[in-house]
């Protein structure tokens, strides 16, 4: 054993780390956990008890070799200027580009900022999700053919048929707002950003990764026209103070009565174009008055509160704000699109 040592001292001082790549070989083959010093480590469980002290100083003193040698020749390496460079004092300075946010950063971030003017906080939670928290809780029966309606990535079914205890991917952050109702209690204002999944071939104008920011208010007296202004607000804030508003009845399990909301295009100004398809209207979300099913599931009573939801696609609006045709572009990293938004905050 300490002949082995004596050989791997002279083996540090000969060896020459004259450039970056050979000083790196020189720490794989000496310094790093499988290299020879941490293999003599290793062997010194075997060394007799008599010889252990002496063993142990020898290999001690060959690391602190090993990692003085690195020290110095990393240091020298550092400080070291090339010919080309030391006396060209007009010589550029090499540019460091700065990046920028994801469009769909940006738009999710100025969704929250508004509603933060008005007092709606923000909360997460979790992506994959149980059938109770996605379906059962927000009224979707085991055997109601709104389930139909979103195709579902399951992680883990416990049968063929729909399960409270089924695992799967959220595809909804509706969700995040059964978890926050069952543990607060009102008044609660809340808004809930995330990504959601739903088994969708990819095109143009669907994909089966998106994002969601849903909102929710409960407490006492919550009305439709609360649910009016709030969302007159926000159009106005995030696409321009012309802009009108107009909702349509719709359906939605969790709210009733249910709404698509409208907003005038930005594009046209209302009198229509291709990106409206010559309506002058553009829809952007779904909204309503919570379904007192859905406040009695998470333990509110529906005789005291009562309150309003509502839900959009980040993407959707992104399309809108910066007029992207395809939603693939957002997903693909493509430099050349991200480039766009350098500006864009």
């Amino acid at each position: 054993m300490l002949d082995k040592i004596k050989d791997l001292v002279d083996k540090v001082q000969q060896y020459k780390a004259d450039s970056a790549e050979n000083l790196e070989q020189f720490r794989l083959k000496f310094l790093s956990k499988k290299g020879e010093i941490g293999q003599l480590f290793d062997e010194f469980r075997t060394v007799p008890a008599e010889m252990k002290k002496q063993v142990g100083a020898e290999i001690n003193k060959l690391k602190q070799l090993a990692q003085q040698k690195y020290d110095e020749t990393l240091s020298a390496l550092e400080n070291t200027v090339s010919d080309d460079c030391k006396h060209d004092l007009t010589r550029p300075g090499e540019a460091f580009e700065l990046g920028t946010r994801h469009p769909i950063s940006l738009v999710k971030n100025e969704i929250v900022d508004i509603f933060n003017r008005i007092g709606f906080t923000v909360a997460e939670g979790p992506e994959v999700e149980d059938d109770w928290h996605v379906f059962s809780a927000m009224n979707f029966p085991i055997e109601h053919p709104a389930r139909d309606m979103q195709d579902t990535f399951f992680v883990e079914k416990a049968s063929s048929e729909p399960n409270p205890h089924d695992i799967l991917l959220r595809t909804h952050t509706s969700s995040v707002q059964s978890r926050i109702m069952e543990n607060a209690q009102p008044p609660i204002r809340m808004i809930f950003p995330g990504r959601v999944f739903r088994n969708e071939a990819i095109s143009a104008r669907a994909h089966c990764i998106f994002h969601q920011v849903e909102g929710l208010y409960v407490a006492e007296n919550v009305s439709f026209a609360d649910l009016k202004q709030t969302l007159l607000y926000f159009a106005k804030e995030m696409f321009g103070p012309d802009t009108k508003i107009r909702l349509r009845p719709s359906y939605f399990p969790f709210t009733e009565p249910s709404a698509e909301m409208d907003v005038s295009c930005s594009i046209c100004g209302g009198k229509g174009c291709n990106i409206c398809k010559g309506t002058g209207w553009l829809e952007i979300l779904g909204c309503g008055m919570v379904d007192p099913n859905v406040l009695r599931a998470s333990g509110i009573d529906p005789e005291v509160y009562s309150g309003f939801a509502f839900g959009m696609g980040v993407e959707r609006i992104a399309m809108l704000k910066y007029q992207v045709r395809d939603l693939r572009l957002y997903f693909e990293n493509d430099v050349r699109f991200l480039k766009q938004f350098k500006s864009a905050y």
